[in-house]
């Protein structure tokens, strides 16, 4: 024979709503964005991973030229800029992938465009100068 234990009103709320809250948090995390950002950094490298987490960006070098790109998170197209040695904006550049692709996959995305196919990136990228952005998202 089975004995239920009863348990009082306030606790099985309590326990209802721990369980609304953990369905939820489930929910969030398997989202479309959550699943990119996730793919996204179990490609990057530790040093990335790093930087992207203290940061929002992080840096790749180019294939082909070596030059140094910092892909940023968060600021909307453009989000890519070559950087020089001393990790300053050199020149902005807007590329992303065909499609309707959650941030995290773009900025895969770009970050395998650059690392292993530099030049055909580099080819379909618009140019723009860096201080041009920088006073446009000041005046916002």
């Amino acid at each position: 024979m089975f004995l239920l234990r009863r348990f009082p009103a306030a606790e099985a709320r309590s326990r209802i709503v721990s369980l609304r809250k953990l369905y939820r948090k489930f929910l969030a995390e398997n989202k479309r964005d959550a699943r990119g950002m996730r793919l996204l950094q179990t490609w990057l490298s530790s040093d990335q991973r790093a930087q992207f987490h203290h940061s929002g960006h992080f840096d790749v070098v180019g294939c082909d030229t070596g030059r140094r790109y910092r892909i940023y998170h968060g600021i909307g197209p453009p989000n890519v800029y070559e950087i020089d040695d001393a990790g300053h904006r050199k020149v902005g550049l807007c590329f992303e992938p065909v499609g309707s692709l959650v941030a995290g996959d773009v900025i895969l995305a770009q970050k395998i465009a650059l690392e292993t196919d530099e030049r055909s990136a580099l080819v379909v990228a618009n140019r723009f100068s860096p201080n041009r952005e920088l006073r446009r998202m000041r005046s916002l």
